[in-house]
């Protein structure tokens, strides 16, 4: 069976700094899928103080992660990181049910959903 999720430590370490910066220790990491974009979907990443009944939880590096059931199986085998580099840093995610992604790399689409398009800025 497929890990539904995987943050990297370095993901970890970044989300656990954000939280403390912005007061949120204690909160959950909501990953969540959303429509729009150019290729129809993209992903969503924020804290959240409340488990809703219909969301999956993991613990991953001491960071909680929530995941509404409903986005699952299009997050089954995600990987997400944080990487640092000249020009700054950023967290990367890597899906492998993402079949076709834009240019703009903030919007994919998989073989079972492809959401609905919107043009990208």
């Amino acid at each position: 069976m497929t890990q539904l999720l995987n943050l990297s430590e370095a993901a970890a370490y970044r989300v656990k700094e954000m939280m403390e910066h912005n007061g949120e220790q204690g909160s959950f990491l909501r990953v969540s899928v959303n429509g729009g974009g150019c290729s129809g979907l993209t992903y969503g990443m924020g804290f959240d103080a409340e488990q809703h009944d219909t969301d999956q939880l993991l613990e991953l590096h001491g960071v909680k992660i929530v995941v509404s059931s409903e986005d699952t199986d299009i997050l089954a085998g995600t990987v997400i990181d944080y990487k640092e580099s000249l020009m700054g840093g950023g967290f990367t995610i890597e899906n492998p049910n993402a079949i076709a992604s834009c240019g703009c790399g903030t919007s994919f689409r998989t073989a079972k959903k492809a959401g609905a398009p919107a043009s990208c800025d």
